[in-house]
């Protein structure tokens, strides 16, 4: 898959504590911040990993829905790995920080570096890509949550009726094309997330009559995003959404 970045983001503030403890706090009061939590998972391992005998406070201030198909737990993971390993000295190369992310997650390694990329393998294995689309993007999450892992249970790869053009849409980005950028938008794990939830096929839908140039379901789902070229839409989609659900954010994709 082609995986990119937007301007939506955690932020993670990171200190050495004296005793050897990993602590996690934030002002989300719905996160998990035990071992069930990405960055806390990260911390533990590259100490584990380089023997570190330090401990760590990191406090995670929440932007990104949470188990909305953003990556959100993955870009927490990857920054606790760049932060620590800037913060204990460890100099360790991006490539093998992200080895270290590929045994937390499929989308880490991509955190750890960013950019535009085609993603390939579990994800792990990266070629970037070159000229990445400048437009707005409109990000909206349904008042409800998807499991990743039974979407991926009821995915049958047989059954897909039209499988994505990764290679078009790489040229259609490099190329600058905006529409064949549009126009090319597919994710084959649609089929099963709108079964299960039709409110995410509604929202596209809507996404779509209100003038968004494209619209795609993001990972597993539920966050549909719509990309539009002209800002003298955004606003009119924004606000068209929010009668859909609560949750939308207009940002603009990273360069």
């Amino acid at each position: 898959m082609v995986m990119t970045m937007v301007d939506l983001a955690d932020r993670l503030e990171m200190s050495e504590m004296p005793r050897d403890s990993i602590i996690i706090t934030s002002q989300a009061g719905y996160i998990p911040l035990d071992e069930k939590n990405l960055a806390f998972q990260a911390a533990r391992l590259i100490k584990e990993r380089y023997d570190v005998k330090k401990g760590v406070h990191i406090h995670l201030d929440k932007k990104i829905p949470v188990a909305a198909g953003l990556a959100g737990g993955s870009s927490d993971a990857a920054a606790t790995l760049r932060g620590l390993n800037r913060l204990w000295g460890l100099n360790i190369p991006v490539q093998e920080l992200q080895v270290l992310g590929a045994e937390l997650g499929s989308d880490v390694p991509f955190c750890i570096t960013g950019g535009t990329a085609l993603a390939t393998g579990r994800g792990e294995k990266l070629t970037p890509i070159e000229n990445p689309l400048q437009c707005w993007v409109i990000l909206a999450k349904p008042p409800i949550n998807v499991s990743t892992a039974e979407v991926y249970g009821k995915f049958r790869a047989n059954q897909i009726s039209h499988h994505p053009s990764a290679k078009g849409m790489i040229q259609a980005i490099e190329a600058g094309d905006f529409q064949h950028v549009c126009e090319g938008l597919g994710n084959v794990l649609e089929d099963v997330t709108l079964k299960l939830h039709p409110d995410v096929e509604q929202l596209k839908q809507g996404m779509l009559r209100l003038g968004a140039d494209g619209a795609l379901m993001s990972g597993s789902g539920p966050t549909v995003f719509g990309l539009v070229y002209k800002e003298s839409k955004v606003a009119r989609i924004y606000n068209g959404l929010r009668g859909f659900c609560k949750e939308v954010y207009a940002v603009r994709m990273l360069t």
